[in-house]
């Protein structure tokens, strides 16, 4: 959950101004694109760090009885379940102004 732990998002849907996402871009479609792209970082270093987690609670000899039994681990993943989504804190990372991005020049 470190990686949480730097943003300020809501857990649920909010209604926006489309003018605050227009305003970095000049288009809201790239603004999208930008939320889409930061997004998906955001989801895989989540899913990268819930995956270092559970490797803790791993062991060479699992039985049946012992992965049904491993209340921490299903603890640790029902936590992660409850955070924002990934687009939600892609969403809050641009209206602060902490998503860099540049467009492609065009070769006219």
């Amino acid at each position: 959950m470190e990686l949480i732990k730097r943003y300020n998002a809501p857990a649920n849907t909010v209604t926006r101004n489309i003018e605050k996402f227009t305003a970095p871009t000049g288009n809201i479609y790239e603004s999208v694109m930008v939320i889409a792209k930061r997004a998906n970082q955001i989801s895989a270093e989540l899913k990268q760090e819930l995956s270092k987690k559970l490797e803790e609670f791993t062991s060479v000899g699992d039985n049946l009885e012992e992965v049904f039994e491993n209340r921490e681990q299903i603890e640790m993943s029902k936590s992660y379940e409850k955070l924002p989504k990934a687009g939600l804190l892609a969403i809050q990372e641009f209206l602060d102004g902490k998503i860099y991005f540049r467009k492609a020049e065009s070769n006219k």
